[in-house]
């Protein structure tokens, strides 16, 4: 378990496909937050949440956006802002199927680096919302979100980016499923099957 780098959920959202408060939907017997939440506390020391205190302070300590309503962005705006740590993993609420050995290896990998931000690129896709943040990178999200500017991979610096390739993970049970957003009822049936052993 690491002490230099800090944990954050990001639990906000409107779930407006799905619904419902995807952060508190439960899979088998926790919800998605205790969940992703149990799975960051295996390798960082702290982990901390970044939404409302109102709907999660029951979780654990929460951060509240400086900059609402402008999605994960401020998530990670907010992470940034107040870890205690020179680094930060940040993860989205609704990826519940991460595994702690594949999250250890990533701050491994941004830690020997002097990238700003280290993420994965599953499947052809960079997975912004699965990443570790240097606090160097604070300053580009503030200034993009006074712009307007709301997408989190277009602020990655593409000098200072380390983007871990596929190739690289060869070593870790990883599909683009494990990264596969729960956004509507019929994701979160097919997470549930999976998680239970049913064939989805």
């Amino acid at each position: 378990m690491r002490s230099n780098v800090t944990g954050f959920v990001l639990a906000g959202g409107k779930s407006s496909r799905m619904g419902a408060n995807k952060a508190l939907l439960r899979l088998n017997g926790a919800t998605l937050l205790e969940r992703t939440k149990a799975i960051l506390e295996q390798v960082c020391q702290r982990v901390l949440i970044a939404g409302q205190r109102e709907l999660y302070g029951a979780f654990g300590e929460c951060l509240e956006d400086v900059y609402p309503d402008c999605g994960p962005l401020a998530g990670i705006h907010v992470a940034l802002l107040n870890s205690p740590t020179p680094h930060s993993l940040i993860t989205a609420v609704d990826t519940p199927f991460l595994s702690a050995e594949f999250l250890d290896y990533l701050i491994a990998r941004a830690l020997k680096s002097s990238a700003m931000v280290t993420a994965p690129r599953i499947a052809g896709q960079v997975q912004p919302l699965c990443s570790v943040f240097s606090r160097d990178f604070l300053p580009l999200v503030e200034a993009a979100l006074k712009s307007g500017r709301y997408k989190v991979e277009p602020t990655f610096p593409p000098q200072q980016t380390l983007i871990i390739a596929e190739g690289d993970l060869a070593g870790f049970e990883i599909g683009a499923e494990m990264f596969e957003n729960l956004n509507t009822p019929e994701d979160f049936e097919r997470a549930r099957k999976r998680s239970s052993g049913q064939p989805s």
